[in-house]
């Protein structure tokens, strides 16, 4: 195979999971849990929080913690799916990470 023409295709793979990586850093994801809502991208930046005040007490300030982070926890984990499902092929292929 022609070195050039290697090198030109792994340019547009590179370009195309820069596209990719781009398109995920923009999209929010949203994370719940009972009381908590957050809202991250795909950078996993936390972008906003949503407390239900209505159904927490507070003398509960230690449970809502706890549900903060696991909104969190659950609004990453959907960034990592979307990652492994988009970016995922091209995984097989060594030096590009």
């Amino acid at each position: 195979m022609n070195i050039q023409a290697l090198m030109k295709q792994a340019q547009n793979m590179q370009k195309d999971m820069m596209k990719i990586k781009e398109e995920i850093d923009r999209t929010e994801f949203t994370g719940e849990s009972s009381f908590v809502t957050v809202t991250v991208n795909g950078a996993k930046e936390l972008l906003k929080v949503k407390i239900n005040t209505e159904e927490i007490a507070k003398d509960e300030i230690e449970l809502l913690e706890d549900m903060i982070v696991v909104a969190i926890n659950d609004a990453f984990a959907k960034v990592d799916k979307l990652t492994e499902e988009k970016m995922g092929k091209f995984s097989n292929i060594p030096g590009l990470f």
